[in-house]
């Protein structure tokens, strides 16, 4: 090898020498079967609030929740969770609420940490929320 920087010889080998070695590889490839997977057929099970999977599910659990409302809502967002989480979880201490702003301050979340013994009390408190008209979103 020459240190030399005119001398480009040795340059365009090895440069031959990667592109036949990925040609090589590209070929020697094997063919991979691959099966569609669809997951129940595109149907769902039940409204769209409900869980679709609920032999998944391990309860009783601990359940973290944000409910992020509509722009402006701040108040009312807040009012309605109460309502909302008040009907259907009475032993729910009201006052653990944390109501956060977002980072540009133009939408709030209520943040909760819920106690669910059971599925349906995971389907009705989704389908309450998703007929809210504060919120905008649940995660």
């Amino acid at each position: 090898m020459s240190d030399d920087p005119k001398n480009t010889s040795n340059q365009n080998t090895d440069a031959q020498n990667i592109n036949n070695q990925s040609s090589q590889n590209q070929t020697s490839k094997k063919d991979v079967k691959v099966t569609e997977l669809v997951a129940n057929d595109g149907i769902l099970k039940g409204k769209k609030t409900d869980i679709q999977n609920p032999e998944l599910w391990e309860f009783p659990m601990n359940y973290p929740l944000s409910i992020i409302g509509h722009e402006g809502e701040h108040e009312t967002l807040l009012n309605e969770v109460k309502l909302i989480l008040g009907s259907q979880f009475p032993d729910f201490d009201l006052a653990s609420i944390e109501v956060k702003p977002s980072k540009t301050g133009r939408f709030h979340s209520a943040r909760v940490n819920l106690y669910l013994t059971a599925a349906e009390q995971v389907n009705t408190l989704y389908a309450s929320l998703e007929d809210a008209k504060t919120v905008r979103m649940v995660v």
